[in-house]
């Protein structure tokens, strides 16, 4: 008989609640959505209309291919199939990192890098996972920003989507108004669904202190190195990047930790001339942070102590609805 599919990320939600999860990924979904539209009608998305086309029929197959693969390793339900809401809800996991990674890549007219990003977005969520207890386990690295890293250091022919075109076609006030928005959506988000404006607190604090230190270092005006936090692309890789409830930690002082970390490699990252720092830090700081999570299993496993956390009942996942059966994030 095969078992209920369970995605490990409700446990990286305050209380587990599956509905603030379940609002949260169709919120970011229908405005990636609204932002890709407005982007190539409006604001002025240098790609072609083929490159969100592209990238969203690659995920939705990808997607679809792996969790056949998956489901039979672990003789599972697939997450797609079983009613209309199942399928539906299957779509945030490859709608997202789809528009993402073809908003922010610039691979001039060429099609193949972003179908590289996304595929290799959709599988590191199955392929590179650390245990999370309970005998869970769960992807490490957030899928959008991996893809957007991997392909930057791949393929130096492809660039990063030039920040000015997401207001490019836009004067006046709305120079103002775009940077606003985005930033009251995501801030909403973070405050009411994921809780993880601790995180955004601390990276944006760890992003000025490392400025004041370069500043101070190499006798620079002090602004300069706060020039980035000027675009919106900084405040959508801010508030939509970095808080990814699935690969960041959920207690407030660990969240402050890892957004102090991404800063302070990111600044280093400067230091040493390295180009796409900000893909490239929270990269590295995930990979730590998994590669803690197996080192911390391990541990426990040699000291014989149980993996699974002890955990009281107000700490349970609460019970999954069926139509809650494939979203972001998804686990075993």
């Amino acid at each position: 008989m095969k078992t209920k599919p369970f995605n490990t990320t409700l446990l990286f939600y305050p209380k587990k609640n599956s509905k603030l999860r379940l609002f949260a990924l169709w919120y970011f979904t229908i405005l990636m959505v609204v932002w890709n539209l407005l982007g190539h009608t409006a604001l002025g998305f240098e790609q072609s209309w083929a490159t969100p086309v592209t990238a969203v029929l690659t995920a939705i197959a990808v997607s679809m291919l792996l969790d056949w693969v998956d489901a039979r390793a672990t003789k599972r339900e697939l997450r797609f199939t079983g009613s209309l809401g199942d399928f539906l809800n299957f779509l945030p996991a490859c709608l997202i990192p789809a528009f993402a990674c073809a908003m922010l890549l610039y691979p001039n007219e060429r099609l193949w890098p972003v179908i590289f990003a996304v595929a290799l977005s959709i599988g590191s969520k199955l392929i590179l996972r650390a245990p999370v207890g309970n005998g869970h386990t769960q992807h490490i690295f957030n899928p959008s920003n991996f893809g957007v890293a991997a392909t930057l250091l791949l393929f130096p022919e492809v660039s990063f989507a030039p920040p000015y075109h997401f207001t490019e076609n836009i004067t006046g006030l709305w120079d103002w108004g775009v940077p606003m928005i985005v930033l009251t959506t995501g801030l909403i988000i973070h405050a009411l669904f994921t809780g993880r404006l601790p995180l955004v607190a601390a990276w944006v604090g760890g992003f000025i202190l490392q400025a004041v230190v370069r500043a101070n270092l190499f006798s620079t005006p002090f602004f300069v190195p706060l020039m980035p936090m000027t675009s919106a692309a900084f405040i959508i890789f801010t508030l939509y990047m970095i808080p990814d409830p699935a690969t960041t930690p959920l207690q407030p002082a660990r969240q402050a930790l890892f957004g102090l970390s991404v800063a302070m490699v990111y600044g280093t990252l400067q230091i040493l001339h390295v180009v796409f720092g900000l893909f490239f830090a929270l990269l590295i700081v995930c990979a730590i942070r998994g590669l803690s999570l197996h080192a911390w299993a391990v541990w426990r496993k040699f000291h014989g102590i149980p993996i699974e956390p002890k955990t009281n009942t107000r700490d349970q996942p609460l019970p999954l609805p069926p139509s809650l059966g494939a979203t972001e994030g998804g686990g075993r």
